[in-house]
């Protein structure tokens, strides 16, 4: 009994050695130009300050960060198809791919210039998006252990479009998306997405 408990004892040490091993050896931008470079080269399409070049680029900057992660591995593995973000997520090594989604992560949310119109009233159907995404819209961890992004204040223009190629069936790395897309009429979409896109 007291064999098993030593050998018990020796294996969650080197469990736990091997793990602070593994975070010592995650890479740090800050330290490594490699993988410093990497990032930067997000800040081409979603922006030096967080706000993406265009309307129908997502902001990423204080994203969920096990929803970034799990994009990255998408469209690394095909799942998630956007030419320009498979490359990216290609020049990522695997051991990178988790820092990389914590370096964004703990970025700010980049802060909008104050509206004079007021945002509309809730669309029909929203409460669907906050079964999920949270009262506020903010994304939050579900009971599987994955995290919904943030929807609120991401531009209309992403919103809409996302929203119809999970209803076309073009993205699938979101089967219930999917089919909650498919179940939303167009205006109900565009409704949510304006209405999301001005929190």
């Amino acid at each position: 009994m007291r064999v098993r408990i030593v050998f018990g004892v020796l294996t969650v040490m080197a469990t736990l050695a091997a793990s602070a091993k593994a975070a010592d050896n995650a890479p740090d931008p800050a330290t490594q130009r490699e993988f410093g470079a990497k990032l930067l080269v997000c800040n081409a399409c979603h922006g030096n300050n967080g706000v993406p070049r265009s309307a129908a680029i997502p902001v990423i900057w204080g994203q969920q960060e096990n929803y970034l992660a799990k994009q990255l591995h998408d469209f690394e593995s095909g799942d998630r198809n956007v030419e320009v973000m498979e490359w990216m997520a290609k020049t990522l090594s695997q051991e990178e791919v988790s820092p990389a989604a914590a370096n964004i992560a703990k970025k700010s949310w980049p802060a909008r210039a104050a509206s004079a119109a007021p945002s509309p009233p809730a669309p029909r159907g929203i409460a669907v998006c906050q079964a999920c995404h949270a009262q506020n819209f903010l994304g939050a961890e579900q009971a599987e252990g994955m995290s919904t992004p943030r929807l609120a204040g991401q531009s209309y223009d992403y919103l809409v479009e996302a929203m119809r190629r999970f209803a076309d069936g073009e993205r699938t790395n979101n089967a219930d998306m999917v089919m909650i897309m498919k179940a939303i009429s167009p205006t109900d979409r565009e409704a949510m997405a304006r209405y999301l896109s001005s929190l």
